[in-house]
């Protein structure tokens, strides 16, 4: 008959504990600056209007204003349109002053 040893806290392996896994901590956060400077660097290698073509998704929120080119436009899509505003607004006014 095989022995049985009787197991305590102190003998688990690693095996046996619960592993937690976050999605958001796999992926690192990219900034809604980079994301706009690598959109308008797709829009000019596409010989798109970027200008036009960044404030036309960022009115209407329609992602066909964004070509694919670069991953662009799930790029753009990472963050909401309020936060890549802000970011629009707080560089324009930081230069003001």
């Amino acid at each position: 008959m095989p022995s049985v040893i009787p197991s305590d806290d102190a003998n688990h392996s690693a095996m046996d504990e619960t592993v937690k896994f976050n999605l958001e901590a796999e992926h690192e956060e990219i900034s809604a600056r980079e994301i706009l400077l690598t959109v308008y660097d797709a829009l000019v290698e596409k010989e798109y209007h970027p200008i036009n073509q960044i404030v036309g998704y960022l009115l209407s929120g329609d992602p066909a204003y964004i070509p694919r080119h670069r991953n662009a436009r799930s790029l753009i899509r990472k963050k909401e349109r309020d936060e890549l505003i802000e970011e629009l607004v707080r560089f324009y006014l930081e230069r003001q002053r």
